[in-house]
C-alpha cells in the first residue's frame, strides 16, 4: 500500500508539470477574421511586416519582386503558403516563393511546393515552402534558422515577354507549428536577428536601421517552458521509485526469530 501511495503522488506531480505544457501547446485563437494587410514590399529594406497567422494581399505586375516580413521565435517550424491570381489570358509561367533569415541568408524549404508552372489556362497558382524548426543557437558556419525576421520574396522566374507587365494578385500566409522540447539546444543568441539590431553605439542617425515593429506576440524567446521539463521530472520520479522498490526488495523482513543472540 505504501508504493501505491507513492506511485499515485508521483503520478500527480507528473500531471501537474505537463499541464502548463498543454496549455502552451495548444493552438493560439483563429485569426482568420483578421483584415488582411493589401501592400508588399519591392525589396528587403520596405518589405511588409505582417502577423503570422494573418494573410497579406497585394496587387502587382508579371516580374515584380514582391516582398514580406515576418517574425519567428525559438521552437517554431513556419509554413509559409502563397496564391497568385493570373491574368484571364497568359502565357505558360513559373512562379517562385524564397525564404530568408534576418541575415538574409535563403533558407531551404523541408517540404512544399516552391516552385510551380502555370500554363496557360491556369487562373490561379498555390505555393506552399516549409522550413527548419527554428533553433535558439547555432555555429556560426551552419545556415539553421535563428530567432528573429524572415522575409518572403514572391515572384515569376519564367515569364514571356508579352506577359511582363500584366497585372496580378498574391495572397501569403505564415503559420507555424511550436515543435517544443525535441528541438531544444543548449544555448541562444543575445538578440533575435532583426533589422537594426546590430546597429554600432554612436551611429544612432535617423536614417539608420531601427528594429523591425513586429515581435512574436509574447516577446522573443518567450517559450522558456519546454517539454524537456516533464521528461527531466518524469525521469526523476522514475528513478526514485527504482530507488525504493530496490531498497523493498533487498532488505528482507528483518532478523529471524529463531535466530541465536549475538
Amino acid at each position: 500500500m505504501r508504493m501505491v501511495r507513492v506511485l499515485s503522488a508521483a503520478l500527480l506531480t507528473l500531471g501537474l508539470a505537463a499541464a502548463p505544457a498543454a496549455a502552451d501547446a495548444s493552438p493560439s485563437p483563429s485569426q482568420d477574421g483578421a483584415s488582411a494587410r493589401t501592400q508588399a514590399g519591392t525589396s528587403f529594406r520596405t518589405a511588409a511586416e505582417i502577423e503570422q497567422g494573418q494573410p497579406a494581399t497585394a496587387s502587382g505586375s508579371t516580374g515584380d519582386y514582391l516582398y514580406w516580413s515576418f517574425p519567428a521565435d525559438t521552437g517554431q517550424r513556419p509554413t509559409v503558403k502563397a496564391t497568385v491570381k493570373l491574368p484571364e489570358s497568359h502565357a505558360s509561367q513559373t512562379w517562385q516563393i524564397d525564404v530568408y533569415d534576418g541575415l538574409r541568408r535563403r533558407q531551404a524549404c523541408r517540404y512544399g511546393a516552391q516552385t510551380r508552372t502555370a500554363a496557360a489556362d491556369v487562373s490561379s497558382v498555390e505555393l506552399a515552402c516549409v522550413l527548419r524548426t527554428v533553433r535558439a543557437w547555432s555555429e556560426p558556419w551552419e545556415n539553421d534558422p535563428l530567432p528573429g525576421t524572415y522575409y518572403v520574396r514572391l515572384t515569376a522566374t519564367g515569364v514571356a515577354t508579352a506577359d511582363l507587365g500584366l497585372p496580378i494578385g498574391s495572397e501569403v500566409r505564415v503559420d507555424s507549428r511550436d515543435i517544443g522540447g525535441s528541438a531544444a539546444v543548449d544555448g541562444s543568441l543575445t538578440e533575435p536577428l532583426v533589422p537594426g539590431v546590430a546597429t554600432k553605439p554612436g551611429q544612432e542617425r535617423e536614417d539608420a536601421a531601427v528594429p523591425a515593429g513586429l515581435e512574436p506576440k509574447d516577446g522573443w524567446a518567450s517559450g522558456w517552458w519546454s517539454d524537456r521539463w516533464v521528461w527531466t521530472a518524469a525521469g526523476g520520479i522514475l528513478a526514485a521509485l527504482a530507488g525504493v522498490g530496490g531498497y523493498a526488495l533487498t532488505r528482507g523482513s528483518g532478523r529471524p526469530s529463531r535466530a541465536p543472540a549475538a
